[in-house]
């Protein structure tokens, strides 16, 4: 089973605890990570950004990717929000088994 971590960005605390909270509630997610106040600049309506945001970063399997990215567009609210995953091709077995146990692609739920 491959794992990988879903990187976001959201406006703030209130929406990224929402998303995480959800992410964990429907066993998409074994662990989330919210860090608050990061500076983004980025493109947007033909003119750069400047804005505060919060990264969210949710550790889970890839055959949940789709389903927790139908739930995190479900909830956000941005137009265009940032989902991306990142595979972890490596890292501590016993941390990446721990992933798969905790998701609903392994509890069959």
């Amino acid at each position: 089973m491959e794992q990988i971590l879903v990187y976001m960005t959201a406006p703030g605390q209130e929406s990224a605890q929402q998303i995480g909270e959800a992410l964990l509630e429907a066993r998409l997610a074994a662990c989330v990570n919210i860090l608050p106040q990061v500076r983004s600049m980025y493109w947007w309506e033909g003119a750069i950004q400047r804005d505060t945001e919060v990264i969210v970063l949710a550790k889970t399997v890839a055959e949940l990717f789709e389903p927790l990215k139908a739930c995190v567009l479900g909830l956000h609210p941005y137009e265009v929000p940032c989902v991306v995953a990142v595979s972890l091709d490596h890292g501590h077995e016993p941390f990446l088994r721990w992933i798969a146990e905790q998701t609903r692609a392994h509890s069959g739920q």
